[in-house]
């Protein structure tokens, strides 16, 4: 949904509702669905900053979309949702961009998240 929201004039409400009916989500992965699409969106230029200083040599629209879009997901996941463990936020992104961008793009972002990590843990 976020991928989709990127070029999209939709908004996160429509967006949801027709994609959480199709897959027929139960009511915990519609919350979990809503939180992290809403999350993301309310707080891009946060997760942008921190994207942009995870990687300087970057810039954000030099970036696939889609790797983007994952890495926005995580650095959401382990800088302000904080639900997901910092190892599994990393590790399903790693596998999310495997397996829609490619084996490169799974060792940007495992670097790119690495960053963000380091930089956390250093707060």
């Amino acid at each position: 949904m976020l991928f989709e929201l990127e070029s999209s004039l939709e908004g996160p409400d429509a967006a949801l509702t027709y994609h959480l009916a199709e897959m027929k989500a139960e009511a915990s992965v519609a919350a979990f669905a809503g939180e992290l699409v809403k999350g993301v969106i309310s707080n891009r230029e946060e997760l942008d900053r921190r994207l942009e200083d995870a990687a300087p040599n970057w810039q954000l629209e030099q970036m696939a979309k889609v790797d983007r879009v994952i890495l926005r997901m995580a650095i959401y996941e382990i800088t302000i949702s904080k639900r997901v463990p910092l190892k599994a936020a990393i590790n399903e992104s790693i596998e999310l961009a495997k397996t829609y961008s490619g084996e490169e793009s799974s060792r940007f972002v495992n670097g790119v998240l690495g960053a963000v990590a380091a930089a956390g843990s250093a707060t």
